[in-house]
């Protein structure tokens, strides 16, 4: 069973750096490349939107909804697209070179947990305040 969860790690790994692949080629359409640039800035990111700390959520993104991501974008990429860019993601692992990291994907996502919590604070900020007596 490690062994066939081992691949699948692997292949999605390699899916993951095929959107990469195709959210730079000339002819990919415009909706996928969104879509996929969204995917791709989330499988790149070095922080995860949600912890991985958290016990069931932490992994759900990793476990369902990344590879449903990528799955659903790979289906509305054309053939020879999808075709090169496998190519290419192929070359890359072959060529053992690192996963590359977003830093715009990861700054995007600290951006996001910061309004998360601006917007708490916002909502619960005076009843915090109270209930430390701090006033």
């Amino acid at each position: 069973m490690w062994r066939k969860l081992i691949r699948w790690a692997d292949e999605l790994k390699g899916d993951g750096l095929t959107l990469w692949f195709c959210c730079r080629h000339r002819d990919m359409p415009w909706l996928p490349r969104i879509l996929a640039l969204i995917v791709v800035g989330y499988f790149l990111s070095p922080i995860d939107l949600i912890p991985d700390f958290i016990p069931v959520l932490g992994y759900l993104d990793e476990l369902l909804l990344l590879p449903l991501g990528i799955y659903l974008i790979l289906k509305l990429v054309p053939a020879p697209v999808l075709a090169e860019s496998r190519a290419k993601a192929a070359a890359w692992i072959a060529g053992h070179h690192a996963t590359p990291k977003s830093i715009v994907a990861a700054a995007v996502i600290m951006l996001l947990w910061m309004l998360f919590f601006a917007a708490l604070w916002n909502y619960y900020g005076d009843s915090v305040m109270e209930f430390i007596g701090a006033n």
